[in-house]
């Protein structure tokens, strides 16, 4: 194990949050906040520990499969630390468990809170808080493989460990000018919505705030009553689409720039994404109409927003869903499992796991009727290899297996068993709201600090896809070779 360069690697990474966190100590500067003050604190402490770090020498710059790992999730505990501090020095969040409860879920995009009136926060508390959700949505380390070309080698080992889906790959050959792509299109995203947005009647700060939580699929709002403030079907509807963007693999924007329409059109994960989302809101709509709305109109827009909050896991909302109807909430309930595209800053399950396990199931009834045929599973045009669907059929043993575990540790809270299962699938997939004691009308205040520790922990499992982190308590991880 090169101990040195993890080390190294987050020694860089804590002097670029520094950096970061300097937007919204400015912001605080100017409007005269008392916050101001916590948020240089937190700068000088994150710069002198990075730089202390980054000052270890390394004698090596090769970072293989173990480093990846250690530094990938080292790296989001660590800068989830530091960040939680302007809230706790600050004030804003006297405790510092639900300081961090609160950064973990902002980095890792989940939008889980623990605040009951976000509207008496400071601008700058707000803008950092929301923040995190834009920095967390590409991935911590993805933009510091984009800025700094001097990290060293094996790169790629570490754009593989924190990118969400089962098969990480370049866009182009560089992984530098891939993790550049993927930044310039995110930025792109996040400077349109804020100018549609602004055209809608909201404000440059809310626009803002609010487009870091859509293009990076986390939630955080600035209101109390979070997009149901928000009157305007308009502002919806935008918010809407860039759900639904922001949930869709971000190398599929590459291929429209190269005008691959083709492939765009025949891509699989995505037919079965807006497929998905399609049939999902004509059933709810169909379901609210009469009995919740009166008017098919209102029905749709409705349905469409929190369709398309829930299967990208961004989880804004603009009504209470605890009040639809339980076909309407069972249908949300699984869109929470499944989870937006692979490559997406979408949390969950990822679509193009639950296509491939239909594959398998179907390969099975085949080799029933055929027991010797040789039956290959296919993406696209690419057959999988047995290592592939081996690992595939593994992560979802182990992701159901931590929702039931999951469940079980949060029912020691004494909540029924919906809302067990809710925080649990909200926490690991990176949602944020479930049904009933964690519902839209709710917070994550009344945890207690275990419950909320333990939630952090499954919110970084699900940001970082579970074996990254896991294996990290294996002895063997840890041996010399």
């Amino acid at each position: 194990m090169n101990i040195r360069i993890v080390i190294h690697v987050l020694g860089i990474l804590l002097m670029l949050e520094a950096v970061g966190l300097a937007v919204p100590f400015m912001i605080s500067l100017h409007c005269g906040e008392k916050a101001a003050s916590a948020f240089g604190a937190s700068i000088l402490i994150s710069l002198i520990t990075g730089f202390c770090l980054s000052r270890i020498p390394v004698l090596h710059k090769k970072i293989k499969i173990r480093e990846s790992f250690c530094i990938v999730s080292f790296s989001w505990i660590f800068v989830s630390i530091i960040g939680a501090l302007p809230f706790f020095l600050s004030g804003s969040i006297p405790s510092f468990i639900d300081a961090f409860f609160e950064t973990v879920s902002g980095f890792t995009t989940t939008g889980a809170t623990i605040i009951n009136d976000v509207e008496s926060l400071p601008y700058g508390i707000l803008f950092w808080r929301s923040f995190t959700h834009w920095i967390g949505g590409m991935g911590i380390l993805v933009f510091t493989v984009a800025i700094l070309p001097a990290l060293g080698a094996g790169t790629f080992q570490i754009f593989k460990a924190e990118a969400p889906g089962p098969i990480a790959g370049k866009i182009v050959p560089r992984i530098r000018d891939t993790a550049k792509f993927l930044y310039i299109t995110y930025i792109g995203l996040t400077l349109l919505e804020i100018i549609l947005l602004k055209l809608g009647g909201m404000n440059l700060f809310e626009s803002t705030l609010h487009t870091f939580g859509t293009v990076g699929t986390g939630g955080f709002s600035v209101r109390n009553s979070n997009i149901a403030a928000y009157k305007s079907p308009y502002i919806h509807i935008v918010i809407s689409i860039f759900m639904i963007l922001s949930g869709t693999s971000f190398a599929l924007y590459y291929g429209l720039l190269k005008k691959k329409w083709r492939e765009i059109l025949n891509h699989e994960e995505l037919r079965l994404y807006m497929l998905i989302i399609i049939g999902s809101v004509i059933l709810i709509a169909l379901n609210i109409h009469g009995s919740i709305y009166k008017s098919i109109g209102t029905s749709l827009q409705h349905a469409l927003f929190h369709v398309s909050s829930i299967i990208t896991t961004t989880a804004y909302t603009t009504v209470d869903l605890n009040q639809w109807p339980t076909f309407s909430k069972i249908i949300l309930f699984l869109l929470m499992l499944l989870g937006g595209c692979a490559g997406s800053t979408a949390g969950g399950f990822k679509i193009i796991r639950a296509l491939i396990l239909l594959r398998l199931i179907k390969r099975e009834f085949l080799k029933l009727l055929h027991p010797r045929a040789i039956i290959h599973i296919k993406i696209g045009d690419r057959t999988l290899s047995g290592d592939v669907l081996a690992a595939i059929s593994s992560f979802s043993a182990l992701y159901f297996l931590m929702i039931f575990l999951g469940a079980l540790f949060i029912s020691l809270e004494g909540v029924d068993l919906l809302s067990a299962f809710s925080a649990s699938i909200s926490a690991l997939a990176n949602v944020g709201i479930g049904f009933d004691f964690v519902g839209t009308s709710q917070t994550y205040g009344s945890f207690s600090a275990q419950s909320k520790l333990f939630l952090s922990g499954l919110m970084l499992l699900g940001r970082l896809e579970l074996f990254t982190v896991i294996l990290l308590f294996s002895p063997a991880f840890w041996k010399n070779k």
